[in-house]
């Protein structure tokens, strides 16, 4: 794996939060899971490079994707986007009933020893906590995971996208979080 002089990997990958669902046509899905857990529905896809959560709770629905598309994504009730280069925060307040969004994401560039020992490690955390995955060959192994963990009234993910071309790591965790009746 000789990674090129420069990679556009970390250049164009974003996360995109909208106030709605997306539809699974627009995607080539790779794996996909629902979680129903006290008020809400979580519904969590991977694809290669990227992936999609939906929440939804009550008449409330949002959905994350994180893609390194730049072209043909929807454009329609976008609540936030910004790109996945460096570490970024972000805190979301939906309507009713209220729902926080909060998300935190990291990237990196790594060598390629660090890297391939990455990737492995990885796939065995995805194999071990029967993760949704998805592995391909791009100049190297490449690894994308959505770790999903549900609770009484919010829902936690962390995806992480390995791209070999370049070493990148893309690292996102993401909490949605139902408020407590009368907050």
């Amino acid at each position: 794996m000789n990674p090129p002089a420069k990679s556009t990997s970390l250049q164009t990958y974003q996360v995109i939060v909208y106030d709605r669902a997306l539809h699974p046509e627009l995607f080539q899905l790779r794996g996909r899971r629902v979680f129903r857990q006290g008020p809400f529905e979580a519904e969590a896809w991977i694809m290669r490079g990227s992936h999609v959560l939906r929440f939804e709770c009550g008449t409330m629905c949002a959905s994350e994707l994180v893609t390194e598309q730049d072209t043909g994504l929807p454009t329609a009730n976008v609540v936030a986007a910004y790109l996945c280069a460096g570490e970024h925060d972000f805190e979301h307040a939906f309507g009713r009933p209220k729902v926080t969004y909060v998300s935190s994401v990291q990237s990196e560039t790594l060598s390629e020893h660090l890297y391939l020992a990455t990737v492995e490690e990885m796939r065995a955390h995805a194999r071990d906590a029967e993760c949704l995955a998805v592995a391909w060959d791009d100049g190297g192994p490449c690894l994308s995971v959505l770790d999903v963990q549900t609770y009484n009234r919010e829902i936690h993910a962390q995806g992480y996208h390995l791209q070999a071309l370049g070493g990148v790591v893309i690292r996102t965790q993401t909490i949605f979080e139902v408020a407590q009746p009368g907050r």
